[in-house]
């Protein structure tokens, strides 16, 4: 692998740069069962918890008076993207719906109580899916996403010092989304900008380079999270007839923007950017690298800009988190996927709470690996690429 000199590494990374020539071992070494202990012995990092609105009334306090107006006069009730049906099953898990109402995520003692102890977690990233990109109206879709980053230091970050946060910002306009970032990417528990999956613009336009230089300046992972309502269809075939279609699809839309990312040169422009692909699963990235790298190979002439093969700056770039993890009956075949990455830091283990993928804690992530591999997805590799 060729690595970039801005390229971050896993603290126990081997010397091979996340490369294995263990791998044609390392099956042997899987335990059958595919049962992890609960909670691990080692530390874990999180790197998907949800932290939801539960209403536009605990923003009201963080906006101008002409906003609180106009909400009121208007019975706005917030941007809803409809990422996560309340009525869907794998939305909320059992339990997670707060006493006092409200969805999924909204309460942080449940948070604590179902997604940090069960896994003794040291550090927890919160993913806010408040999806101000569906507002229209620019001003509004900038003010409460301040609102939104403000609330969220009040009642999540200050009160709960193991958490760390997503900056929510109006990324159709990435102008005002890197207002944003510089006005709180300073704030020590902020470690990432979080964008929906799904975009108007692929994200390898240059139309969102303001967005990723304030991210690089102020050292923000730029996380990429399921879902999105930009008003396009969510499939490359038009709209679909069942949420099962959109939430199973889902994962095109993360290989379409990793397409569009490498292909447009984002990370030769930013050769210090940092994207994170969260609630995407990651078994489909062995053979979107393989096709990417021998299509440009073929087409290198069509994108001159693109100096190395897709692959090398998929591992030097990117990370995925590994729920929902989509796993083969056989928890073998999870190390196999695994070893077709060619790299031991590229996943990073998350539970995507309050979202419901799995019956039992220990199936957040269904087998002990061999070490480093083990360590690495727990914690390494996210306390690595988020600078934790």
């Amino acid at each position: 692998m060729t690595s970039s000199a801005h390229a971050p590494q896993s603290h126990s990374a081997a010397s091979d740069n996340g490369h294995s020539p263990r791998s044609k071992s390392r099956t042997a070494a899987l335990p059958l069962n595919g049962r992890q202990n609960t909670p691990p012995a080692h530390p874990v990092i999180d790197c998907d918890i949800h932290n939801e609105v539960s209403s536009i009334d605990q923003l009201i306090p963080y906006l101008a008076d002409y906003w609180q107006d106009y909400i009121r006069g208007s019975a706005f009730k917030s941007p809803h993207a409809n990422d996560y049906p309340r009525g869907a099953p794998t939305s909320a898990r059992p339990g997670s719906i707060p006493p006092e109402g409200g969805p999924a995520g909204s309460n942080l003692q449940l948070v604590r109580d179902q997604a940090l102890a069960p896994w003794n977690t040291e550090i927890g990233i919160l993913n806010c899916s408040y999806r101000v990109q569906s507002i229209k109206q620019e001003d509004l879709a900038a003010d409460l996403a301040t609102a939104a980053n403000r609330w969220q230091i009040d009642e999540w970050l200050a009160p709960e010092p193991r958490l760390r946060g997503s900056l929510v910002v109006p990324s159709q306009t990435p102008a005002r989304a890197a207002e944003e970032i510089h006005r709180f990417g300073s704030h020590p528990q902020f470690v990432q900008v979080v964008l929906p999956v799904r975009s108007y613009i692929p994200y390898g336009n240059r139309y969102y380079d303001p967005l990723y230089a304030a991210a690089v300046e102020h050292d923000l992972v730029v996380g990429i999270n399921f879902g999105g309502a930009p008003g396009n269809p969510p499939t490359p075939v038009g709209w679909p007839s069942t949420y099962l279609e959109e939430h199973a699809g889902m994962a095109q839309v993360f290989q379409s923007q990793v397409i569009s990312i490498i292909a447009e040169g984002v990370f030769d422009r930013f050769p210090d950017l940092r994207i994170a692909l969260i609630e995407g699963g990651f078994a489909w990235m062995p053979s979107l690298m393989w096709r990417l790298d021998k299509e440009w190979k073929g087409l290198r002439s069509n994108t001159p800009w693109v100096r190395r093969a897709p692959s090398d700056y998929i591992r030097d770039h990117i990370r995925l988190t590994v729920q929902p993890v989509g796993a083969p009956p056989d928890p073998r075949y999870i190390l196999q996927t695994i070893e077709q990455l060619e790299s031991d830091t590229l996943l990073m283990f998350a539970t995507d709470y309050p979202h419901w993928h799995y019956d039992d804690d220990r199936d957040a992530w269904p087998v002990t690996l061999p070490e480093p591999l083990n360590s690495n997805i727990w914690s390494a590799n996210a306390r690595s690429f988020y600078r934790l």
